[in-house]
């Protein structure tokens, strides 16, 4: 690898959550606004929604998208057709810009690229939509790999297959709980809570993209 340490912090690999970090929060968000549709409270209703989509296994590929509206639906009486749900949660992911650009710059860096996510099949979707896909190095999906980032063992899983040391992957999430699983798993964390927060941490790891 090109790379310096000088340069990258010792960091060989950044793997980036998708849904809050490389693009707006299009699951919470899309909730919100069903939950709003059919008069529920919103925090309540996301929380079942989170809780029923890792439980029925759809995140890890175990059953279908329709299997996760119809169990949805039997547990919260929520209204609507599998379509309009859907598009309800994919029309709110909007890819952000700026952190492309965080990612182009890292690549210049020589600094491998990845992601990191819970998306579940909607990921390839997102990707026929806005071809980020091509920008990394790896994408590991949970729906693909049988795991979600709720098992720590999924992040050393994914150490193993990028070849390098825990140490030497950065790893950023919006979600508390993920981050607490891959620091217990060696990897450093930013706990994405915005944009010049994220900012200020990166360039403590890459003194280079201040410049």
């Amino acid at each position: 690898m090109e790379n310096t340490f000088r340069e990258t912090g010792g960091i060989e690999v950044v793997l980036f959550d998708f849904g809050g970090v490389l693009s707006e929060e299009g699951f919470r968000n899309g909730l919100r606004a069903i939950a709003r549709l059919n008069g529920f409270d919103e925090e309540t209703f996301v929380r079942t929604a989170n809780d029923v989509i890792h439980a029925c296994g759809y995140v890890t590929g175990k059953v279908p998208e329709n299997a996760y509206w119809e169990i949805l639906r039997g547990t919260t009486g929520v209204r609507g057709d599998d379509q309009f749900l859907r598009n309800e949660i994919l029309s709110r992911f909007k890819m952000r810009e700026w952190m492309i650009g965080t990612v182009k710059r890292l690549k210049v860096l020589k600094v491998r690229v990845g992601i990191l996510s819970d998306q579940t099949g909607w990921l390839d979707e997102l990707d026929a939509r806005y071809h980020f896909f091509r920008l990394f190095d790896y994408v590991f999906n949970s729906y693909h790999m049988g795991k979600s980032k709720k098992d720590q063992t999924h992040f050393l899983d994914v150490i193993r297959a990028l070849g390098t040391e825990a140490r030497r992957v950065l790893f950023i999430d919006d979600d508390a709980g993920n981050c607490e699983r891959a620091e217990q798993a060696g990897l450093k964390v930013i706990h994405y809570l915005d944009r010049e927060q994220f900012l200020e941490e990166i360039a403590g790891y890459f003194p280079a993209m201040t410049s």
